[in-house]
């Protein structure tokens, strides 16, 4: 088993390869909360494009099929009751505003979702409290060296 940097655990390092590993460490650490961000936000501006479609579809409907559809409509509502002509234009027209209703129901929906979506906030929440942690940061007390033991070493090698 060895350490992050390739040396073996429990092996003195040098301060030098302590601050390289650090460094890396934290270099990694940045670029994975960027990426995370990113991921983020494009989730969000997925969700808000959904919106935007799912009102434009609504728009286009209401726009597009209102003449078609109406007469369509109206003219089928006429022959299968003996209706007044104009009653059933009205009819027809609110079956197209219903339809609309409920697509532009659909884009209220996502919009919300995108709208509640904080991925960028939540990163940078993240990275602040990686910041604080880091600052906080302390040391593990090494016990001093015991000059009696290096020549207690010394003593018994000779």
């Amino acid at each position: 088993m060895s350490a992050p940097d390739g040396s073996p655990v429990g092996a003195e390092r040098s301060i030098g390869r302590l601050v390289a590993s650090a460094t890396t460490e934290m270099s990694a650490l940045v670029h994975d909360e960027i990426a995370l961000a990113k991921a983020q936000l494009k989730r969000d501006v997925k969700r808000g494009a959904v919106s935007g479609g799912a009102f434009a579809v609504a728009g286009a409907v209401l726009i597009f099929s209102l003449p078609m559809l109406s007469f369509a409509l109206a003219y089928g509502i006429r022959t299968w009751t003996d209706w007044n002509l104009a009653i059933c234009f009205v009819l027809s027209f609110a079956a197209n505003v219903l339809v609309a209703a409920v697509l532009a129901l659909i884009g209220v929906v996502f919009a919300k979702k995108a709208k509640k979506g904080k991925g960028p906030q939540k990163v940078a929440a993240s990275v602040k409290e990686t910041a604080g942690v880091l600052q906080n940061a302390k040391p593990h007390p090494r016990p001093a060296p015991v000059e009696d033991a290096l020549e207690a070493v010394a003593r018994s090698s000779s």
